[in-house]
């Protein structure tokens, strides 16, 4: 016989009226931890845009103008919390100076801006993601959530929020970073501490989302194999930002990050240096291996660029001081295939206009480039999603182990918004707790 989570779980996967009607939400139990012990914890790693950032100004902080060291030497304080204040605060041009990284050639990292501390808000709460975009407050997974609430999942004790600092690339194994090496220590004693503690060593469900999936999959790769072995259940990388790479990293970085770094009255191109500082922007451009020499990724009237020209294209945008860390961490990661070798669900959607080539043909990447679509998840192009696939299933220690699910006319971001999708994904949360031991 079913236990009352699972037939919570099985209620769940119904369409809402019928749901309402067979279990209306004014007749559901208020305190649903009876039993929540049967549940898996599950960790989620959200979007670019989800996660809030505080700073501190030490002594060391030069500010290019005076009033953007006016927080200087008083505590922390929220810089990429609600971009929607920066403005009526007149504290963009200070925002992006602050936010801004820098690289070290010497050690191959990035580093804050000389005088600025930063570190990650809410970290282990669900409920602490915040879209910064209110045109889009769903972008911040609380529809998922949600769900997982309604089956039986609770803030704080067996669900809990990874925010991380979107400036920075989660690294491969072997790969320095200062940031990503105390980020996934402390993810890996939030871990041992969900599963050990207080849920009868129940291992641990990840889940990722977009740029969230790059992360929770670097953060298994970078974790010792006997730790995965004992603390992994299951991970779930829901339309991650992968090393195979898509055209809209290109865009982002050509011409300034949509929709990725939202601040009220600050147009793309305002952003386009910061964006440029961080090492997320080059993370994912498209790697050769998947991508090739044709069609070409961009289209001038002098020249077409190839996924084999990046370093030449940077070069032509104005970002030569991106060259030297392209060939040094992104190179490296596209070269990188290792299966994580616990069990893994990628969940993608499909049948999406989704950018393919970028035609700047008078050659100024100051105006907005006409755009050639193929098929995708309007952000992820599908060859990526397929040569991940492959990757994974060559491994024979993962093969047996990965599932692919393609989502049709699911999209970047509505495939964890829209009712239909968001239940698929959460079929899959409820086999893994259902099958398992």
């Amino acid at each position: 016989m079913a236990s009352i989570p699972l037939l919570r779980l099985l209620l769940l996967l119904l369409p809402l009226p019928l749901r309402e009607h067979l279990w209306p939400s004014h007749h559901r139990p208020n305190d649903v931890s009876a039993g929540a012990g049967e549940l898996h914890p599950i960790f989620i790693v959200p979007g670019a845009s989800c996660s809030n950032l505080e700073a501190r100004l030490t002594d060391a902080y030069r500010p290019s103008e005076p009033s953007c060291g006016a927080l200087k030497g008083k505590g922390w304080f929220g810089l990429w919390e609600n971009s929607s204040d920066l403005p009526t605060h007149h504290y963009n041009e200070c925002f992006k100076e602050q936010m801004s990284l820098v690289y070290d050639p010497v050690a191959n990292d990035y580093r804050n801006f000389p005088g600025v501390e930063t570190r990650v808000a809410n970290f282990g709460i669900a409920r602490g993601f915040r879209s910064k975009n209110p045109s889009h407050p769903e972008w911040c997974l609380a529809k998922l959530i949600g769900a997982l609430e309604e089956m039986g999942y609770r803030d704080g004790d067996n669900m809990h929020g990874v925010p991380y600092d979107l400036r920075y690339s989660a690294p491969i194994p072997g790969q320095a970073s200062q940031v990503y090496s105390r980020h996934f220590r402390e993810f890996m004693e939030l871990v041992e501490t969900a599963t050990e503690k207080h849920h009868h060593n129940k291992k641990a469900i990840i889940l990722g989302h977009s740029l969230g999936g790059m992360v929770a999959l670097e953060f298994v790769r970078n974790a010792p194999s006997a730790w995965r072995d004992k603390h992994i259940e299951h991970l779930f990388l829901v339309a991650p930002t992968l090393s195979q790479g898509f055209v809209t990293t290109v865009r982002n970085l050509v011409s300034g990050p949509r929709n990725l770094v939202y601040v009220a009255d600050a147009t793309d191109l305002s952003l386009r240096p910061m964006w440029r500082s961080f090492e997320t922007s080059i993370v994912n451009v498209p790697s050769p291996g998947v991508f090739g020499h044709e069609p070409p990724i961009v289209v001038t009237e002098r020249r077409n660029y190839s996924a084999y020209d990046v370093e030449d294209l940077l070069a032509a945008v104005g970002f030569s001081d991106g060259v030297e860390p392209f060939r040094r961490r992104t190179v490296a990661r596209m070269n990188y295939h290792e299966a994580p070798m616990v069990p893994l669900t990628c969940i993608n959607g499909v049948g999406n206009r989704t950018p393919q080539q970028l035609v700047y043909w008078d050659g100024n990447f100051d105006e907005p480039p006409q755009i050639v679509y193929g098929e995708g998840d309007d952000i992820i192009n599908l060859v990526s999603m397929l040569a991940f696939d492959e990757d994974m299933c060559r491994q024979p220690g993962q093969k047996g182990r990965f599932k692919s699910i393609k989502l049709d006319n699911a999209s970047h971001g509505s495939v964890l918004t829209d009712e239909w999708a968001l239940r698929r994904v959460m079929q899959e949360i409820l086999e893994v707790n259902r099958n398992s031991k």
